[in-house]
């Protein structure tokens, strides 16, 4: 059982306010990208959906002259700083174990590599799904950010994916523990 839902991350006003501010048709695709590559690759579907939904709400908007500036936010951005924190922040509020709210938070450190050296970052496999989820739903000039969605659709679409992260979990468990099972059907 997780301590933590992602239609309860979803729904708290705090990340309401930076998942709309930086795409929630984005955090959303890329939470289920990142469920499929976390199945295929053995990491925590838990962590990686939760990691892969809140990836990029460090956000801020970029303009000049009143028109957004992709250049600008390409030099001066520090989206997956700030998006880690906050994440850290909202998991811990919302009472995820502390360790894994350190493990999402530095998935979002790491899912991009923009505000860093060249070869500096060496991932973990929950980061790299994490960047890679993010890279399946990428569009030329940050259009990704900018698509639009219902939020009842939003919300029965993180809903779902709750429901294969449940699933996903009661599975791994099971596979790992065959015995539970004959315990509960004797």
């Amino acid at each position: 059982m997780r301590e933590v839902t992602l239609i309860q991350i979803f729904n708290h006003h705090i990340a309401q306010k930076y998942l709309n501010r930086s795409g929630v048709v984005h955090a959303i695709a890329c939470a289920y990208h990142a469920f499929r590559l976390a199945k295929e690759y053995g990491v925590s579907v838990d962590l990686a959906t939760k990691a892969a939904l809140l990836h990029d709400i460090g956000h801020y908007t970029w303009y000049r002259n009143g028109k957004w500036d992709y250049e600008l936010y390409r030099q001066n951005d520090i989206h997956a700083i700030k998006g880690a924190e906050r994440a850290h922040k909202l998991l811990i509020r919302l009472g995820e174990n502390p360790i894994m709210a350190k493990e999402i938070a530095l998935a979002i450190l790491f899912h991009t590599d923009s505000y860093m050296p060249e070869g500096f970052i060496k991932r973990t496999p929950l980061q790299e799904i994490v960047k890679l989820a993010d890279e399946m739903d990428e569009e030329q000039g940050g259009l990704h950010h900018y698509k639009k969605m219902d939020k009842d659709k939003a919300i029965k679409m993180i809903e779902r994916l709750d429901q294969m992260v449940e699933d996903e979990m009661s599975q791994d468990y099971l596979n790992k523990h065959p015995l539970a099972y004959k315990n509960q059907t004797d």
